[in-house]
Protein backbone atom coordinates (compact mmCIF):
# COMPACT_ATOMS: atom_id res chain seq x y z
CA UNK A 1 0.00 0.00 0.00
CA UNK A 2 1.07 3.34 -0.81
CA UNK A 3 1.12 4.97 2.17
CA UNK A 4 1.36 9.06 0.52
CA UNK A 5 -1.54 8.37 -1.38
CA UNK A 6 -5.45 9.89 -0.03
CA UNK A 7 -8.47 7.58 -1.30
CA UNK A 8 -10.73 9.59 -2.35
CA UNK A 9 -14.21 7.93 -1.67
CA UNK A 10 -16.96 10.06 -2.98
CA UNK A 11 -20.66 9.80 -1.63
CA UNK A 12 -22.33 12.24 -3.56
CA UNK A 13 -24.66 9.50 -4.94
CA UNK A 14 -25.13 8.61 -1.02
CA UNK A 15 -25.39 11.12 1.61
CA UNK A 16 -25.32 13.87 -1.20
CA UNK A 17 -28.34 12.53 -2.22
CA UNK A 18 -29.74 12.94 1.17
CA UNK A 19 -29.70 16.73 0.37
CA UNK A 20 -33.47 18.34 0.67
CA UNK A 21 -34.61 18.51 -2.79
CA UNK A 22 -30.75 16.27 -4.25
CA UNK A 23 -32.98 13.24 -5.25
CA UNK A 24 -32.12 11.88 -8.41
CA UNK A 25 -33.33 9.16 -10.58
CA UNK A 26 -31.49 6.24 -12.13
CA UNK A 27 -30.03 7.51 -15.18
CA UNK A 28 -29.15 10.86 -13.34
CA UNK A 29 -26.95 8.92 -11.14
CA UNK A 30 -25.43 7.23 -13.90
CA UNK A 31 -24.28 10.20 -15.65
CA UNK A 32 -22.77 11.47 -12.41
CA UNK A 33 -21.04 8.17 -11.78
CA UNK A 34 -19.30 7.66 -15.10
CA UNK A 35 -18.30 11.92 -14.72
CA UNK A 36 -16.53 10.41 -11.13
CA UNK A 37 -14.81 7.75 -12.94
CA UNK A 38 -13.29 10.54 -15.50
CA UNK A 39 -12.68 12.45 -12.60
CA UNK A 40 -10.52 9.83 -11.23
CA UNK A 41 -12.42 9.31 -7.38
CA UNK A 42 -11.00 6.08 -6.47
CA UNK A 43 -14.59 4.52 -4.19
CA UNK A 44 -17.85 5.55 -5.32
CA UNK A 45 -20.62 4.58 -2.82
CA UNK A 46 -23.14 4.48 -5.52
CA UNK A 47 -25.87 4.75 -2.59
CA UNK A 48 -27.46 2.51 -0.35
CA UNK A 49 -29.05 -0.54 -2.08
CA UNK A 50 -30.99 -2.07 0.48
CA UNK A 51 -33.37 1.29 1.16
CA UNK A 52 -35.89 0.77 -1.99
CA UNK A 53 -35.97 -0.79 -5.36
CA UNK A 54 -34.95 2.33 -7.25
CA UNK A 55 -31.84 2.45 -5.09
CA UNK A 56 -30.98 -1.31 -5.83
CA UNK A 57 -31.72 -0.71 -9.11
CA UNK A 58 -29.27 2.45 -9.23
CA UNK A 59 -26.35 0.77 -7.52
CA UNK A 60 -26.57 -2.70 -9.46
CA UNK A 61 -26.90 -0.80 -12.89
CA UNK A 62 -23.66 1.77 -11.67
CA UNK A 63 -21.78 -1.53 -10.93
CA UNK A 64 -22.51 -3.17 -13.98
CA UNK A 65 -21.54 0.14 -16.04
CA UNK A 66 -18.48 2.02 -14.10
CA UNK A 67 -14.58 -0.12 -14.89
CA UNK A 68 -12.57 1.66 -12.69
CA UNK A 69 -13.57 2.66 -9.57
CA UNK A 70 -14.73 0.51 -7.07
CA UNK A 71 -18.32 0.34 -6.42
CA UNK A 72 -19.50 0.74 -2.80
CA UNK A 73 -23.23 0.33 -1.28
CA UNK A 74 -23.95 1.30 2.26
CA UNK A 75 -25.49 -0.86 4.55
CA UNK A 76 -27.01 -0.64 8.50
CA UNK A 77 -25.46 -3.92 10.43
CA UNK A 78 -28.03 -6.19 9.45
CA UNK A 79 -28.32 -9.10 7.86
CA UNK A 80 -30.81 -8.18 4.87
CA UNK A 81 -28.92 -4.54 4.11
CA UNK A 82 -25.42 -6.43 3.40
CA UNK A 83 -27.44 -9.16 1.52
CA UNK A 84 -28.88 -6.12 -0.50
CA UNK A 85 -25.43 -4.46 -0.76
CA UNK A 86 -23.88 -7.80 -1.46
CA UNK A 87 -26.26 -8.75 -4.67
CA UNK A 88 -26.15 -4.99 -5.93
CA UNK A 89 -22.64 -4.33 -6.44
CA UNK A 90 -21.86 -8.12 -7.56
CA UNK A 91 -20.92 -7.24 -11.05
CA UNK A 92 -18.44 -4.34 -10.50
CA UNK A 93 -14.97 -5.23 -11.18
CA UNK A 94 -14.13 -3.54 -8.47
CA UNK A 95 -16.47 -3.94 -5.50
CA UNK A 96 -17.33 -2.72 -1.58
CA UNK A 97 -19.42 -3.09 0.89
CA UNK A 98 -19.44 -0.30 3.46
CA UNK A 99 -21.63 -1.25 6.63
CA UNK A 100 -21.87 0.34 10.17
CA UNK A 101 -23.23 0.50 13.86
CA UNK A 102 -23.37 3.64 16.33
CA UNK A 103 -20.67 3.26 18.70
CA UNK A 104 -21.18 6.76 20.77
CA UNK A 105 -22.87 6.28 24.32
CA UNK A 106 -25.89 8.70 23.30
CA UNK A 107 -26.18 6.55 19.79
CA UNK A 108 -26.51 3.26 22.12
CA UNK A 109 -28.34 4.42 24.94
CA UNK A 110 -31.16 6.23 22.91
CA UNK A 111 -31.58 5.18 19.38
CA UNK A 112 -29.80 1.53 19.20
CA UNK A 113 -30.96 0.51 23.07
CA UNK A 114 -27.85 -1.34 23.04
CA UNK A 115 -24.89 -2.55 25.38
CA UNK A 116 -21.05 -1.70 24.21
CA UNK A 117 -20.94 -5.50 24.02
CA UNK A 118 -23.80 -6.03 22.32
CA UNK A 119 -22.84 -3.44 19.55
CA UNK A 120 -19.29 -5.05 19.35
CA UNK A 121 -20.96 -8.53 18.37
CA UNK A 122 -23.28 -6.82 15.84
CA UNK A 123 -20.23 -5.23 14.48
CA UNK A 124 -18.19 -8.58 14.30
CA UNK A 125 -21.03 -10.16 12.12
CA UNK A 126 -21.77 -7.58 10.24
CA UNK A 127 -18.15 -7.86 8.79
CA UNK A 128 -18.03 -11.15 8.73
CA UNK A 129 -21.28 -11.98 6.70
CA UNK A 130 -20.51 -8.91 4.23
CA UNK A 131 -17.42 -10.76 3.72
CA UNK A 132 -18.92 -13.69 2.31
CA UNK A 133 -20.10 -11.13 -0.76
CA UNK A 134 -16.64 -9.38 -1.05
CA UNK A 135 -13.40 -9.14 -0.44
CA UNK A 136 -13.35 -5.31 0.46
CA UNK A 137 -15.16 -4.32 3.64
CA UNK A 138 -15.15 -0.80 4.98
CA UNK A 139 -16.54 -1.10 8.86
CA UNK A 140 -17.94 2.71 10.32
CA UNK A 141 -18.09 3.45 13.67
CA UNK A 142 -20.93 6.06 13.38
CA UNK A 143 -20.93 9.27 15.73
CA UNK A 144 -16.87 8.51 16.33
CA UNK A 145 -16.94 11.93 16.58
CA UNK A 146 -18.90 11.89 20.22
CA UNK A 147 -17.61 7.99 21.27
CA UNK A 148 -14.94 7.08 23.65
CA UNK A 149 -11.62 6.61 22.81
CA UNK A 150 -11.11 3.34 24.46
CA UNK A 151 -14.76 1.85 23.26
CA UNK A 152 -13.47 2.50 19.93
CA UNK A 153 -10.23 0.48 20.12
CA UNK A 154 -12.42 -2.25 21.15
CA UNK A 155 -14.35 -2.14 18.24
CA UNK A 156 -11.51 -1.39 15.89
CA UNK A 157 -9.78 -4.50 17.09
CA UNK A 158 -13.31 -6.49 16.48
CA UNK A 159 -13.94 -5.72 13.25
CA UNK A 160 -9.92 -5.78 11.89
CA UNK A 161 -9.77 -9.29 13.22
CA UNK A 162 -13.33 -10.12 11.22
CA UNK A 163 -12.12 -8.59 8.22
CA UNK A 164 -12.57 -4.56 7.65
CA UNK A 165 -10.11 -3.29 5.66
CA UNK A 166 -10.80 0.24 6.38
CA UNK A 167 -12.15 2.14 9.39
CA UNK A 168 -14.20 4.76 9.14
CA UNK A 169 -14.06 7.39 11.65
CA UNK A 170 -17.38 9.91 10.66
CA UNK A 171 -18.15 13.14 12.86
CA UNK A 172 -21.90 12.51 12.43
CA UNK A 173 -22.95 15.55 13.60
CA UNK A 174 -20.25 17.88 12.69
CA UNK A 175 -19.55 18.37 16.68
CA UNK A 176 -15.22 18.52 16.82
CA UNK A 177 -13.01 21.52 16.06
CA UNK A 178 -9.95 20.32 13.65
CA UNK A 179 -7.52 19.96 16.74
CA UNK A 180 -10.02 17.78 18.52
CA UNK A 181 -10.57 15.36 15.53
CA UNK A 182 -7.02 15.12 14.71
CA UNK A 183 -6.09 14.37 17.73
CA UNK A 184 -8.66 11.71 17.55
CA UNK A 185 -7.48 10.34 14.18
CA UNK A 186 -3.82 10.77 15.26
CA UNK A 187 -4.13 7.95 18.09
CA UNK A 188 -6.58 5.87 16.12
CA UNK A 189 -4.44 5.95 13.30
CA UNK A 190 -1.23 4.68 15.57
CA UNK A 191 -3.26 1.83 17.16
CA UNK A 192 -4.39 0.55 14.02
CA UNK A 193 -1.18 0.70 12.49
CA UNK A 194 -0.94 -1.38 9.24
CA UNK A 195 -4.20 -3.25 9.57
CA UNK A 196 -6.18 -0.89 8.50
CA UNK A 197 -6.85 2.19 6.68
CA UNK A 198 -8.09 4.81 8.33
CA UNK A 199 -10.74 7.31 7.11
CA UNK A 200 -12.91 10.00 8.16
CA UNK A 201 -16.38 11.17 6.49
CA UNK A 202 -16.82 14.80 8.07
CA UNK A 203 -19.94 17.06 8.35
CA UNK A 204 -20.27 20.57 8.20
CA UNK A 205 -22.49 21.82 10.58
CA UNK A 206 -20.22 24.39 12.30
CA UNK A 207 -18.78 24.72 9.00
CA UNK A 208 -15.72 23.02 9.44
CA UNK A 209 -15.76 19.60 7.35
CA UNK A 210 -13.17 20.24 5.25
CA UNK A 211 -10.79 21.82 7.94
CA UNK A 212 -11.52 18.14 9.70
CA UNK A 213 -10.73 16.23 6.66
CA UNK A 214 -7.31 18.08 6.18
CA UNK A 215 -6.74 17.80 9.89
CA UNK A 216 -7.33 14.03 9.82
CA UNK A 217 -5.21 13.70 6.74
CA UNK A 218 -2.28 15.28 8.50
CA UNK A 219 -2.69 12.57 11.54
CA UNK A 220 -2.57 9.67 9.41
CA UNK A 221 -6.18 9.08 7.76
CA UNK A 222 -5.96 7.93 4.26
CA UNK A 223 -8.88 7.89 2.59
CA UNK A 224 -11.54 10.46 2.85
CA UNK A 225 -15.41 11.04 2.61
CA UNK A 226 -16.08 13.68 0.48
CA UNK A 227 -18.96 15.05 -1.70
CA UNK A 228 -19.05 16.81 -4.91
CA UNK A 229 -19.83 20.50 -3.99
CA UNK A 230 -20.29 19.71 -0.10
CA UNK A 231 -23.91 18.23 -0.80
CA UNK A 232 -25.15 16.17 1.90
CA UNK A 233 -27.31 15.84 5.50
CA UNK A 234 -28.36 19.05 6.68
CA UNK A 235 -25.26 21.04 6.30
CA UNK A 236 -23.06 19.00 4.04
CA UNK A 237 -20.06 17.34 4.11
CA UNK A 238 -16.34 17.82 3.26
CA UNK A 239 -16.68 18.87 -0.90
CA UNK A 240 -14.33 17.16 -2.74
CA UNK A 241 -13.07 19.74 -4.74
CA UNK A 242 -11.79 21.75 -1.32
CA UNK A 243 -9.88 19.06 0.22
CA UNK A 244 -8.56 17.72 -3.01
CA UNK A 245 -6.65 21.08 -3.99
CA UNK A 246 -5.98 22.11 -0.81
CA UNK A 247 -3.88 18.97 -0.76
CA UNK A 248 -2.95 20.04 -3.95
CA UNK A 249 -1.75 23.15 -3.64
CA UNK A 250 -0.18 23.07 0.14
CA UNK A 251 2.70 21.06 -0.34
CA UNK A 252 4.46 22.73 1.85
CA UNK A 253 2.16 20.96 4.32
CA UNK A 254 1.18 17.73 2.65
CA UNK A 255 4.33 17.17 1.70
CA UNK A 256 4.44 13.46 -0.69
CA UNK A 257 0.41 13.12 0.07
CA UNK A 258 -1.02 13.15 -2.68
CA UNK A 259 -4.53 12.26 -4.72
CA UNK A 260 -5.32 10.49 -7.91
CA UNK A 261 -8.12 13.02 -8.77
CA UNK A 262 -7.78 14.36 -12.46
CA UNK A 263 -8.81 18.05 -11.43
CA UNK A 264 -9.39 19.65 -14.59
CA UNK A 265 -12.58 17.67 -14.52
CA UNK A 266 -13.67 19.35 -11.06
CA UNK A 267 -15.50 21.89 -12.77
CA UNK A 268 -17.39 19.76 -15.07
CA UNK A 269 -18.47 17.54 -12.24
CA UNK A 270 -19.60 20.47 -10.09
CA UNK A 271 -21.58 21.99 -12.70
CA UNK A 272 -23.42 18.03 -13.82
CA UNK A 273 -24.11 17.64 -10.27
CA UNK A 274 -25.67 20.94 -9.82
CA UNK A 275 -27.69 20.89 -12.95
CA UNK A 276 -28.79 17.36 -12.13
CA UNK A 277 -30.21 18.14 -8.18
CA UNK A 278 -31.14 22.04 -9.19
CA UNK A 279 -28.54 23.05 -6.36
CA UNK A 280 -26.11 25.43 -7.21
CA UNK A 281 -23.10 26.25 -5.24
CA UNK A 282 -23.10 29.21 -3.77
CA UNK A 283 -21.79 32.10 -6.04
CA UNK A 284 -17.94 32.92 -3.31
CA UNK A 285 -18.35 28.93 -3.05
CA UNK A 286 -14.26 27.80 -2.87
CA UNK A 287 -13.21 25.89 -6.15
CA UNK A 288 -16.21 26.06 -7.92
CA UNK A 289 -18.18 29.17 -7.29
CA UNK A 290 -19.42 31.61 -9.69
CA UNK A 291 -16.81 34.22 -7.94
CA UNK A 292 -14.10 31.43 -7.38
CA UNK A 293 -11.88 33.46 -9.79
CA UNK A 294 -13.39 37.02 -10.51
CA UNK A 295 -11.75 40.44 -8.99
CA UNK A 296 -13.61 42.99 -8.88
CA UNK A 297 -11.41 45.09 -6.81
CA UNK A 298 -8.90 47.59 -8.87
CA UNK A 299 -5.91 46.55 -6.91
CA UNK A 300 -6.41 42.75 -7.25
CA UNK A 301 -7.48 42.91 -11.17
CA UNK A 302 -3.95 45.31 -11.47
CA UNK A 303 -1.94 42.42 -9.41
CA UNK A 304 -3.32 39.42 -10.98
CA UNK A 305 -2.95 41.40 -14.74
CA UNK A 306 1.01 41.80 -13.32
CA UNK A 307 1.76 37.88 -11.99
CA UNK A 308 -1.36 35.85 -11.38
CA UNK A 309 -0.02 34.55 -7.75
CA UNK A 310 -0.60 38.46 -6.52
CA UNK A 311 -3.97 36.91 -5.87
CA UNK A 312 -4.72 33.42 -6.71
CA UNK A 313 -3.24 30.31 -5.18
CA UNK A 314 -4.75 28.01 -7.98
CA UNK A 315 -4.75 28.49 -12.30
CA UNK A 316 -8.11 28.13 -12.77
CA UNK A 317 -7.29 25.84 -15.21
CA UNK A 318 -5.84 23.32 -12.99
CA UNK A 319 -9.49 22.64 -12.29
CA UNK A 320 -11.29 23.14 -15.51
CA UNK A 321 -12.52 26.58 -15.55
CA UNK A 322 -11.18 28.17 -18.99
CA UNK A 323 -10.80 32.32 -18.75
CA UNK A 324 -10.36 32.29 -22.48
CA UNK A 325 -13.16 30.90 -24.03
CA UNK A 326 -16.12 32.38 -23.64
CA UNK A 327 -17.64 33.95 -26.55
CA UNK A 328 -16.87 31.16 -29.28
CA UNK A 329 -19.39 29.37 -31.50
CA UNK A 330 -22.64 31.71 -33.28
CA UNK A 331 -25.38 31.21 -35.59
CA UNK A 332 -23.15 30.36 -38.79
CA UNK A 333 -20.96 27.15 -36.99
CA UNK A 334 -21.12 23.80 -38.10
CA UNK A 335 -21.62 20.36 -36.38
CA UNK A 336 -17.67 19.76 -36.71
CA UNK A 337 -16.72 23.05 -34.75
CA UNK A 338 -19.81 22.49 -32.51
CA UNK A 339 -18.38 19.08 -32.19
CA UNK A 340 -15.00 20.13 -31.18
CA UNK A 341 -16.55 22.43 -28.56
CA UNK A 342 -18.17 19.98 -26.55
CA UNK A 343 -15.65 17.90 -26.56
CA UNK A 344 -13.46 20.90 -25.34
CA UNK A 345 -15.68 21.23 -22.56
CA UNK A 346 -15.08 17.84 -21.79
CA UNK A 347 -18.12 15.95 -23.02
CA UNK A 348 -16.10 13.53 -25.16
CA UNK A 349 -18.72 10.39 -24.72
CA UNK A 350 -21.84 12.15 -25.70
CA UNK A 351 -24.11 9.76 -28.40
CA UNK A 352 -24.55 11.04 -31.81
CA UNK A 353 -28.16 11.32 -31.11
CA UNK A 354 -27.33 13.62 -28.45
CA UNK A 355 -24.89 15.56 -30.40
CA UNK A 356 -27.34 15.93 -33.61
CA UNK A 357 -30.14 16.75 -30.94
CA UNK A 358 -28.22 19.75 -29.33
CA UNK A 359 -26.83 20.99 -32.67
CA UNK A 360 -30.02 21.55 -33.81
CA UNK A 361 -31.07 23.54 -30.63
CA UNK A 362 -28.13 25.50 -30.87
CA UNK A 363 -28.51 26.87 -34.36
CA UNK A 364 -32.12 27.58 -32.53
CA UNK A 365 -30.55 29.32 -29.79
CA UNK A 366 -27.87 31.41 -32.20
CA UNK A 367 -30.72 32.63 -34.12
CA UNK A 368 -32.47 33.78 -31.16
CA UNK A 369 -29.43 35.49 -28.89
CA UNK A 370 -26.78 37.39 -29.18
CA UNK A 371 -24.04 35.64 -27.70
CA UNK A 372 -23.76 31.91 -27.54
CA UNK A 373 -21.49 31.18 -24.16
CA UNK A 374 -19.37 28.06 -22.85
CA UNK A 375 -22.07 27.43 -19.88
CA UNK A 376 -25.23 27.35 -22.61
CA UNK A 377 -23.57 24.74 -24.69
CA UNK A 378 -22.58 23.18 -21.35
CA UNK A 379 -26.35 23.19 -20.46
CA UNK A 380 -27.64 22.40 -23.71
CA UNK A 381 -26.20 19.11 -24.21
CA UNK A 382 -26.87 18.54 -20.17
CA UNK A 383 -30.08 19.02 -20.79
CA UNK A 384 -29.93 16.05 -23.79
CA UNK A 385 -28.51 13.78 -21.78
CA UNK A 386 -31.36 14.16 -19.07
CA UNK A 387 -33.93 14.21 -21.18
CA UNK A 388 -33.66 10.68 -23.05
CA UNK A 389 -37.07 9.11 -21.44
CA UNK A 390 -40.00 11.14 -23.85
CA UNK A 391 -42.88 9.21 -22.97
CA UNK A 392 -44.46 12.92 -23.65
CA UNK A 393 -42.75 15.22 -25.33
CA UNK A 394 -43.81 19.08 -25.44
CA UNK A 395 -44.86 20.26 -28.66
CA UNK A 396 -46.71 23.73 -28.28
CA UNK A 397 -47.35 26.17 -25.66
CA UNK A 398 -49.72 28.83 -25.48
CA UNK A 399 -50.21 31.01 -22.59
CA UNK A 400 -52.71 34.00 -21.76
CA UNK A 401 -53.00 36.47 -18.80
CA UNK A 402 -53.17 40.20 -18.03
CA UNK A 403 -53.81 41.97 -14.80
CA UNK A 404 -57.58 41.20 -13.21
CA UNK A 405 -58.00 38.52 -15.97
CA UNK A 406 -58.10 34.65 -16.40
CA UNK A 407 -54.35 32.67 -16.66
CA UNK A 408 -55.11 30.46 -19.20
CA UNK A 409 -52.57 28.14 -20.87
CA UNK A 410 -53.53 25.89 -23.71
CA UNK A 411 -50.38 22.84 -24.44
CA UNK A 412 -49.77 20.61 -26.92
CA UNK A 413 -48.65 17.20 -26.23
CA UNK A 414 -46.58 14.30 -28.45
CA UNK A 415 -47.68 10.64 -26.82
CA UNK A 416 -46.60 7.94 -29.40
CA UNK A 417 -47.79 8.68 -32.52
CA UNK A 418 -50.50 10.83 -31.25
CA UNK A 419 -50.52 14.53 -30.80
CA UNK A 420 -52.82 15.50 -27.28
CA UNK A 421 -54.45 18.96 -26.84
CA UNK A 422 -55.97 20.99 -24.33
CA UNK A 423 -56.33 23.81 -22.30
CA UNK A 424 -57.33 24.91 -18.56
CA UNK A 425 -57.51 27.86 -16.00
CA UNK A 426 -55.43 28.12 -13.09
CA UNK A 427 -54.08 30.21 -10.01
CA UNK A 428 -51.45 31.97 -12.53
CA UNK A 429 -49.64 31.28 -15.87
CA UNK A 430 -47.95 28.16 -13.79
CA UNK A 431 -50.32 26.57 -12.15
CA UNK A 432 -52.40 26.45 -15.72
CA UNK A 433 -49.89 25.05 -17.68
CA UNK A 434 -49.21 22.35 -15.02
CA UNK A 435 -53.07 21.81 -14.97
CA UNK A 436 -53.69 21.47 -18.22
CA UNK A 437 -50.61 18.48 -18.59
CA UNK A 438 -52.47 16.84 -15.85
CA UNK A 439 -55.09 16.35 -17.76
CA UNK A 440 -53.62 15.45 -21.19
CA UNK A 441 -51.67 12.48 -19.41
CA UNK A 442 -54.00 11.62 -16.62
CA UNK A 443 -51.42 11.71 -13.68
CA UNK A 444 -51.90 14.17 -11.27
CA UNK A 445 -48.64 15.82 -10.21
CA UNK A 446 -47.83 17.85 -6.70
CA UNK A 447 -45.19 19.75 -7.02
CA UNK A 448 -42.72 20.01 -4.24
CA UNK A 449 -39.93 22.73 -5.39
CA UNK A 450 -39.55 24.89 -8.36
CA UNK A 451 -36.12 26.93 -8.97
CA UNK A 452 -35.22 29.08 -12.07
CA UNK A 453 -31.88 29.85 -13.01
CA UNK A 454 -30.65 32.13 -15.90
CA UNK A 455 -27.36 29.94 -16.94
CA UNK A 456 -25.83 33.43 -18.12
CA UNK A 457 -26.31 37.39 -18.31
CA UNK A 458 -28.32 39.36 -20.38
CA UNK A 459 -32.52 39.83 -21.24
CA UNK A 460 -31.71 37.05 -23.78
CA UNK A 461 -30.21 34.53 -21.52
CA UNK A 462 -31.20 30.83 -21.28
CA UNK A 463 -33.46 29.89 -18.35
CA UNK A 464 -33.26 26.63 -16.33
CA UNK A 465 -36.18 25.42 -14.77
CA UNK A 466 -35.60 22.32 -11.89
CA UNK A 467 -39.02 21.02 -10.76
CA UNK A 468 -39.63 18.14 -8.00
CA UNK A 469 -43.24 16.62 -8.56
CA UNK A 470 -44.44 13.97 -6.69
CA UNK A 471 -46.86 11.59 -8.67
CA UNK A 472 -47.78 9.01 -5.84
CA UNK A 473 -47.57 8.77 -2.16
CA UNK A 474 -45.20 5.74 -2.32
CA UNK A 475 -42.97 6.87 -4.91
CA UNK A 476 -40.59 10.14 -3.54
CA UNK A 477 -40.29 13.24 -5.92
CA UNK A 478 -38.62 13.17 -9.45
CA UNK A 479 -36.78 16.15 -10.74
CA UNK A 480 -37.72 17.54 -14.20
CA UNK A 481 -35.06 19.84 -15.88
CA UNK A 482 -36.42 22.47 -18.65
CA UNK A 483 -34.24 24.94 -20.32
CA UNK A 484 -35.27 28.10 -22.89
CA UNK A 485 -34.83 31.62 -23.53
CA UNK A 486 -39.05 31.18 -22.31
CA UNK A 487 -38.98 30.44 -18.69
CA UNK A 488 -42.65 29.50 -19.10
CA UNK A 489 -41.55 26.95 -22.05
CA UNK A 490 -38.63 25.87 -19.96
CA UNK A 491 -41.38 25.50 -17.12
CA UNK A 492 -43.58 22.94 -18.99
CA UNK A 493 -40.83 20.85 -20.39
CA UNK A 494 -39.48 20.88 -16.50
CA UNK A 495 -42.85 19.37 -15.44
CA UNK A 496 -42.96 16.82 -18.17
CA UNK A 497 -39.63 15.77 -17.33
CA UNK A 498 -40.29 15.10 -13.93
CA UNK A 499 -43.29 13.04 -15.10
CA UNK A 500 -41.20 11.02 -17.96
CA UNK A 501 -38.44 10.14 -15.12
CA UNK A 502 -41.66 8.93 -12.77
CA UNK A 503 -42.77 6.51 -15.89
CA UNK A 504 -38.99 5.37 -17.34
CA UNK A 505 -38.66 4.99 -13.12
CA UNK A 506 -41.68 2.75 -13.11
CA UNK A 507 -41.32 0.70 -16.17
CA UNK A 508 -38.05 -0.24 -15.33
CA UNK A 509 -38.53 -1.41 -11.43
CA UNK A 510 -41.67 -3.22 -12.94
CA UNK A 511 -39.83 -4.94 -15.61
CA UNK A 512 -36.90 -5.91 -12.91
CA UNK A 513 -39.45 -7.31 -10.27
CA UNK A 514 -40.89 -9.68 -13.43
CA UNK A 515 -37.33 -10.73 -14.29
CA UNK A 516 -36.55 -11.56 -10.09
CA UNK A 517 -39.91 -13.73 -9.86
Amino acid sequence: MDKNKIIVFDTTLRDGEQSPGCSMNTEEKIKVALQLEKLGVDVIEAGFAAASPGDFDAVSRIAEIVKNSSICSLSRAVENDIKQSGLAVSKAPKHRIHTFIATSPIHMKYKLKMTPDEVIKRAIHAVEYAKTFVDDVEFSLEDAGRSEISFMKEVMDAVIEAGARTINLPDTVGYRLPTELGAMVKELSAYAGDRAIISVHNHNDLGLATANTLAAVLNGARQIEVTINGLGERAGNSALEEAVMAIKTRKDAFGDLYTTINTPEIYATSRLVATITGVEPQQNKAIVGKNAFAHESGIHQDGVLKHQETYEIMKPEDVGVFKDSTLILGKHSGRAAFRDKIVHLGFDKVTDEELNAAFERFKVLADKKKEVTDDDIRMLITDESLNHDKTYELIGLQISDCTAGVPTAAVAIKYKDEILRDAAIGDGTMDAIFKTIDRLTGYNGELKDYKVISVTEGKDALAKVTTRVSFDETSPAFVGHGLSIDTMLATAKAYLGALNSYLSQKERLSKSCEHQV
